[in-house]
């Protein structure tokens, strides 16, 4: 990792959960995979959204949830896509300095979905395609749910690590650590077959509501 960029101490540092995420959060968030990463895959061949623009979301969720494991990655990910250390840094840390004006409303739908679970409000789908479009605002919503599965999965997995060190979270257990991370490999056939049903019977690829999961 460059010397210049360091994950912010709020995240690294963590010895507590921002958002603890519960077994109806995952499977509820790993149905909707299946039309989250074809949508994302193509957009990787088609660029109709911007890979950078992409990562920016994405950095702007775990940077609500938190995520230590997902914070690491992403940063690897977001300098292979060329942004800097100073800009990854100041999505990590939610500073907002490099935020520019024609993506602000994407940003900001990134921070309601994440703070409310997966689970933003219409009134919120309907900004953000009017300002960018309905393809490109569903790209952006397939961005922010494959983040929001990854910490799902990062912060556990986090918190196991710090274990691992002498230091476990608070409000923790082993048994909800390892538990969420083998669930999350079982419910794969079952969630992305549901994920299937829902595409074929032309469910929209979302869940709305602003109901909120996870606690300070």
């Amino acid at each position: 990792m460059p010397s210049s960029l360091k994950i912010p101490d709020a995240i690294a540092s963590r010895s507590s959960y921002k958002k603890k995420f519960t077994y109806l959060d995952l499977y509820r968030t790993w149905v909707l995979l299946p039309v989250a990463i074809s949508r994302f895959v193509a957009n990787k061949k088609h660029q109709w959204v911007s890979s950078q623009f992409l990562e920016r979301l994405q950095l702007a969720v775990t940077e609500v949830n938190a995520c230590p494991a997902c914070s690491y990655a992403h940063t690897y990910l977001a300098l292979k896509e060329g942004l800097s250390a100073e800009e990854i840094n100041s999505f990590l840390s939610g500073d907002g300095k490099w935020v520019k004006p024609e993506e602000a409303k994407a940003l900001m739908f990134a921070q309601h979905f994440a703070e409310y679970g997966g689970c933003p409000g219409e009134d919120a789908i309907e900004v953000l395609e009017a300002e960018y479009g309905k393809k490109e605002a569903d790209i952006m919503i397939s961005a922010v749910q494959l983040m929001l599965a990854g910490n799902i999965f990062g912060l556990p997995y986090s918190a196991f690590q710090s274990r691992l060190k002498g230091k476990p979270y608070q409000g923790s257990s082993v048994f909800y650590e390892l538990g969420m991370q083998l669930a999350a490999f079982l419910v794969v056939p079952i969630a992305f077959l549901h994920g299937g049903l829902r595409r074929l019977f032309g469910l929209p690829n979302r869940i709305t509501g602003k109901v909120s999961t996870g606690e300070e």
